[in-house]
């Protein structure tokens, strides 16, 4: 039977200051950086703590799937979870039961899971993985590597089916090294490399045909805290449960995260403090030639920092500056400190002036248009820190660290800053954001002069429609999850259900990409249609991305839609405006685009009956639209609305 022997590190005064925080973000903070080993009865108090904390917990529903001991990790799972906000709703599949989970009336289906975790050894995709791969040739190895993936596709497929909610796909480690040793890596049946080149298949795998299943990789978490440390063999023997404490931890960690960015809105903006934060001391004070930035300790660490926050960027956050200095003494570091690594180009918005940050932040979001909460805020002063998590409780803060050696890695372990996808949008962002500022400040120049029909007009603006397209299902489902602002039903749908719309005829799926003098917004617009009966349709979501708005885009678009689904034979198209706190900019869009009121109530229904209100052709308007090659138009390609 499992027990928890871990030595606490807990003593009555670190838990007393830990019970004292009220900011559930700072207590995951303060534990994740806690000295391992650490015990549940260490962390059971502060779990209570963090679950009356505001905001209140919400439920997440997870299921596992598994051919080890799952059971002995929820109690882990639940503090992890609590810390995050989060109480899990738990379902274990029975012990060894795969395939039969996948069908529609398992035990797991019927849970509902938003999060459903496939728990799996080496030899459960192939009887040949129970022994040692090294007696396997070169050639019997390639053939078994093949059979596995071909194994591992086919429950991957098989749950993708099911509405599992996120797919998360793992294998476990052995709980010793490899058969031949350290000769091992050099050997020409190296088990080492056969691995490595298993998982790579199966990521290649994922990345092409389902993207949006996770790969959980226990290997590279056993690198990061040791084999030894992260697994115990006593545990595995007596129970057939893997993990010691501190890799029960991790791994309900890393699952705890993925249902916080299941459930919580997209971080998008990493806005960052300058002095004791991107650089070591005062620049006004210290002068630019005084502060710790470069090859030597302490200012090798903020280079170290400042390289890891590029890094993070790729990953589809864009970074931003809050700081109270003179203009002049920052913009001396960005373009001329010999260390310095982020430059100017790298921030897409900066407020550096001597203004209360909780209101530099605000303005921060005005300015890039997005809500406060998909804000995270790093800042090295407790008195900033302290006056955001006040004023403006929806931005995760997080404080760095006091000692210079803990500062490159201290935003690694923040869950809102990981992702679950990566798209070419993603990767482009900082760019696309760069080009809409060129464009806003060029239009509010325009508008000055009264001129903003010309302006959108010399944009050269090319709109290109897609329509079911199964390439675009990971960003379309995507689009569905972070939009907002502009988005009439802001009905959310993953990407299984994405690709399920595309692939049925009762369907229409369109999207749009936006390109213009300065560049390319990526995808950027989805329509969903849904065909209902003869000649009848309803409009079942329509969104569009921040960053065209005031580009008549929407019109553009749904120009394009309703001439689409018209030479379906639509005649009439129900809509609806679902009123949600964020969307009251779209409350007008329904009548403004000739669709009538059939009700005015919670849900505000319309109707566009095309016979009376067809879709026309406005000659004025500045947007040329094109269509995919798959899906031909039914207008001249080439006439510029």
């Amino acid at each position: 039977m499992y027990t928890d022997k871990s030595r606490t590190v807990l003593n009555p005064q670190l838990l007393d200051s830990l019970l004292a925080l009220s900011d559930r973000d700072a207590l995951v903070q303060a534990v994740r950086r806690l000295p391992a080993p650490v015990s549940l009865a260490d962390l059971r108090p502060l779990a209570a703590h963090a679950a009356v904390l505001q905001p209140a917990l919400q439920p997440l529903r997870v299921a596992f799937v598994h051919t080890y001991t799952s059971e002995l990790l929820q109690p882990w799972l639940e503090i992890a979870a609590a810390l995050y906000g989060l109480v899990p709703e738990v379902y274990h599949a029975p012990f060894g039961v795969v395939e039969g989970e996948a069908n529609a009336d398992s035990g797991l289906v019927q849970h509902r899971p938003e999060l459903t975790v496939l728990m799996f050894q080496r030899h459960d995709v192939h009887p040949s993985l129970a022994h040692p791969v090294a007696r396997l040739s070169v050639p019997d190895a390639d053939v078994v590597r093949q059979q596995g993936l071909e194994r591992i596709k086919s429950i991957v497929r098989a749950f993708r089916a099911q509405p599992v909610g996120q797919l998360v796909l793992s294998l476990l480690p052995a709980m010793a090294g490899p058969a031949l040793g350290y000769h091992d890596v050099q050997a020409e049946r190296s088990e080492v490399r056969f691995w490595r080149r298993f998982q790579d298949d199966i990521c290649l795998w994922l990345r092409e045909e389902f993207p949006s299943v996770m790969w959980l990789d226990l290997d590279e978490l056993i690198n990061e805290i040791g084999r030894r440390r992260a697994l115990e063999p006593r545990h595995w023997l007596t129970s057939r449960y893997p993990f010691s404490s501190e890799g029960s931890l991790e791994v309900a960690f890393r699952l705890a995260t993925i249902g916080r960015l299941l459930k919580t809105p997209k971080a998008k903006v990493l806005v960052l403090d300058a002095d004791n934060t991107l650089w070591g001391g005062v620049i006004g004070e210290d002068g630019i030639d005084g502060i710790a930035l470069g090859p030597d300790y302490p200012g090798n660490a903020y280079v170290a920092f400042q390289m890891r926050l590029l890094e993070i960027q790729q990953r589809g956050f864009i970074l931003a500056m809050c700081s109270k200095n003179n203009a002049a003494d920052l913009d001396e570091v960005l373009a001329h400190h010999p260390h310095q690594v982020l430059k100017a180009r790298h921030f897409v918005a900066r407020r550096v002036n001597w203004e209360p940050k909780p209101a530099n932040l605000q303005s921060l979001a005005e300015e890039l248009n997005l809500g406060l909460d998909s804000f995270v805020f790093v800042d090295d002063s407790d008195h900033e820190c302290a006056a955001v998590r006040a004023q403006c409780p929806q931005v995760e803060v997080i404080q760095v660290p006091k000692r210079a050696h803990e500062v490159p890695y201290c935003l690694d372990r923040v869950a809102r800053l990981e992702v679950l996808s990566l798209t070419a949008e993603d990767r482009a962002k900082t760019e696309m954001y760069q080009a809409e500022q060129q464009r806003r400040e060029i239009l509010s120049l325009v508008q000055a002069e009264g001129g903003e029909a010309g302006h959108l007009r010399r944009l050269g603006m090319r709109m290109l429609i897609s329509v079911d397209e199964p390439r675009h299902a990971s960003r379309l489902a995507q689009l569905t999850q972070k939009t907002n602002q502009f988005n009439l039903s802001t009905r959310r749908y993953d990407e299984r259900q994405i690709s399920q719309f595309i692939e049925s005829p009762d369907w229409m799926v369109l999207d749009f990409s936006l390109t213009d003098v300065y560049g390319d917004s990526g995808i950027v617009g989805l329509a969903l249609v849904r065909f209902t009966g003869p000649g009848e349709a309803e409009l079942d979501s329509f969104l569009m991305s921040c960053r065209v708005i005031g580009r008549c885009a929407e019109d553009a678009f749904m120009f394009g839609m309703l001439h689409r689904v018209q030479q379906r034979g639509v005649g009439v198209l129900r809509a609806c405006f679902r009123p949600t706190a964020k969307n009251a900019l779209v409350q007008g869009l329904l009548p403004r685009l000739q669709f009538m009121p059939l009700a005015q109530n919670a849900e505000q229904d319309f109707v566009r009956d095309l016979g009376t209100h067809p879709p026309g052709l406005p000659a004025e308007f500045p947007i040329h639209i094109a269509w995919a090659a798959d899906a031909p138009s039914v207008m001249n390609a080439h006439a510029t609305l």
